[in-house]
């Protein structure tokens, strides 16, 4: 592997990638292509290598030091081509920890897909093939969500679905300050947020705690 990649790598300062991890995100990155030629894993604006590990990758991996490691599980909500759960749970591997991620995905292939990673990278993931709105009563620790669903129908998902969790991640994009903001004037949020290391325009939120207002 060259120092370029690994270069590449070294913006997540707080993870200290290993090369063995590096190996494994380069794995992912040349399953993820491959797939691509048979299902829409990945836009084929970020198909090139160096895009999907800038803008997806990376992107994924940033969100780890809002993961609640003390939890048994994680839950990634319509997972799609496993950005981020597979991404946290190469992580995990890598740091040794025993925490489950489950992949919330409704699309057959797309399961497949999820799994195939997975056995390859020797990955602790649990794949659900299930529309996650007809699920009631889920327990977890994190929640993340990334480029599933608008923000304030994830929340009213969280918050009628889901009987007990930590914390819910959110990855907002170009136009996500405006959407957060009208999301604070129908919920009660105690959050923190970070800037993204992977676009100027775009931030993570870290969500403790949700109360919708009474209108």
């Amino acid at each position: 592997m060259d120092n370029f990649i690994l270069n590449s790598y070294s913006k997540i300062s707080n993870l200290n990638v290993s090369r063995e991890t590096c190996n494994e995100f380069e794995s992912l990155i040349s399953m993820i292509q491959k797939k691509n030629q048979e299902i829409n894993i990945i836009s084929k604006k970020t198909y090139k290598k160096e895009a999907i590990r800038e803008r997806h990758i990376i992107d994924s991996a940033q969100i780890i030091d809002f993961v609640d490691l003390n939890s048994n599980t994680t839950s990634d909500l319509g997972s799609g081509g496993g950005m981020p759960g597979l991404i946290v749970a190469i992580v995990m591997k890598k740091i040794k920890n025993s925490i489950k991620v489950k992949l919330y995905e409704k699309s057959y292939h797309k399961c497949v897909f999820l799994r195939e990673v997975s056995k390859k990278l020797n990955l602790n993931t649990e794949i659900i093939q299930e529309d996650i709105f007809s699920l009631k009563n889920i327990e977890t620790g994190t929640i993340m969500s990334r480029a599933f669903k608008p923000m304030p129908v994830i929340l009213n998902l969280v918050n009628e679905n889901f009987k007990k969790y930590k914390n819910i991640i959110f990855f907002m994009g170009s136009s996500g300050r405006k959407i957060f903001n009208e999301t604070l004037q129908e919920w009660d949020l105690d959050y923190e947020e970070k800037k993204s290391l992977t676009s100027n325009d775009s931030f993570i939120l870290n969500i403790k705690k949700i109360k919708k207002k009474i209108s």
